[in-house]
């Protein structure tokens, strides 16, 4: 679904560090109440033996983890402020986390009680993203730098959320090509918290390994689809105001930022698999093997909407989840979608709890996810092979300078 020959370097983002921009738009999986995607695979295939080299850049105008190709490994965990603990200590915690951030992604260990859990195994591409939740700033007393644009998702038809997994003070994500080097810093950034905040939730997804095909090609969910053939692509002239918060942009503090929606979307594998093949191919609106639009093409073919077959009937469903998410019927509402598939084992009546640990970003969530979010509940076909299980909104800043740390424009303002 994506074409994976563009290449531009982000800006702060080594060209090495580059797995692959974040490829095109993927399906914005919806389950009747909810948009969920997929991005690209990575740009470039890398031997394997190469892949501990791979460094991304924590310093920059944008935070890493977001245009970055997928990454092999991943967790995403959100923390509470502890009772007592307010600005001061906020800031206090931001800056220890953007120095232990800093070294793991250089591949540096993080001090003298680092565990050696990644000893020998270099920076293996990761990144480190940090965000705020609408809670943050009751909690810090910043209620008035808090961005109208983090005001709660609203409720959809068929969300089935979990209060316990969902939200959070801060979120951070982690992503790299390598297991133990993503699980080192998962554990380095908790030891980290200290006294001052408390894991809330935490989700841990992964994606195929860069390398491991024969080609470059589109990722695919645990579904078996090709995924993010349409994500919005950083050589577009209007990706950056889909995706980055403009420098004159409201809050200040926010400027060259993004807003992350989090959904944990569990995919009903064996209802799925249930389907024959040309039946899930109706479900979504494309070709299984190679992700073409079932009007005819390659993966990256322009769908005709228009298009019928002999007896009149659209060639593309008209429930399909490829028509419905396309920004050009949602008013040329676009999301980046870099999500990691999940699977936590099997459920007590025999079914896999997995799926997509959905993360998408644009600058502003109810003209990117709302309005495709919105229009999905209103009859997808792919709605009834998925469940929405959390949800979250986060407002992640800017990169931080060289001397800074992230979010230190909004906490010493």
């Amino acid at each position: 679904m994506a074409d994976q020959s563009n290449p531009d370097t982000p800006t702060g983002v080594t060209r090495r560090a580059l797995l692959g921009t974040a490829g095109a738009t993927g399906l914005a999986l919806g389950a009747a109440g909810g948009a969920v995607g997929y991005a690209a695979a990575p740009a470039t295939a890398t031997p394997l033996t190469s892949l501990g080299a791979q460094e991304a850049m924590f310093h920059g105008k944008h935070q890493p983890g977001i245009l970055q190709g997928l990454q092999a490994r991943g967790h995403l965990i959100a923390f509470d402020l502890t009772a007592g603990a307010g600005r001061k200590e906020a800031a206090a915690l931001l800056r220890r986390w953007s120095d232990t951030a800093r070294r793991l992604m250089a591949g540096e260990p993080t001090g003298s009680g680092d565990t050696d859990v990644a000893r020998d195994a270099g920076p293996s591409a990761l990144t480190v993203t940090f965000g705020f939740g609408h809670s943050f700033f009751a909690r810090t007393g910043l209620e008035k730098q808090r961005p109208i644009a983090l005001d709660p998702l609203p409720d959809f038809s068929s969300d089935r959320l979990d209060k316990a997994r969902s939200n959070g003070d801060l979120w951070v994500q982690i992503g790299a090509d390598d297991a133990l080097v993503a699980f080192h810093a998962l554990r380095a950034l908790q030891k980290d918290a200290g006294q001052a905040a408390k894991v809330r939730w935490q989700m841990n997804g992964f994606n195929r390994s860069p390398g491991a095909t024969a080609h470059p090609m589109t990722a695919r969910n645990l579904m078996g689809q090709i995924d993010g053939t349409r994500n919005p692509k950083p050589a577009e002239p209007d990706f950056d105001q889909r995706i980055f918060v403009p420098s004159s942009g409201e809050p200040s503090w926010m400027a060259s930022g993004s807003y992350a929606v989090v959904r944990r979307i569990r995919m009903l594998l064996d209802d799925w698999e249930q389907l024959s093949g040309k039946e899930q191919e109706n479900v979504i609106g494309r070709r299984k093997a190679d992700g073409a639009p079932l009007s005819g093409g390659i993966e990256t073919t322009e769908m005709d909407l228009e298009k019928t077959d002999r007896t009149g009937e659209p060639v593309v469903p008209i429930n399909a989840h490829a028509r419905i998410s396309r920004p050009d019927q949602n008013g040329g509402a676009a999301m980046l979608r870099r999500p990691f598939s999940f699977h936590d084992g099997i459920a007590a009546d025999g079914t896999p709890d997995a799926g997509l640990l959905f993360v998408c970003w644009q600058a502003d969530p109810l003209r990117g996810f709302v309005t495709v979010q919105r229009k999905l509940d209103r009859g997808d076909a792919l709605s009834k092979f998925i469940r929405h299980e959390s949800s979250g909104l986060f407002a992640v800043p800017g990169g931080a300078a060289e001397g800074e740390y992230v979010g230190q424009r909004l906490l010493e303002a």
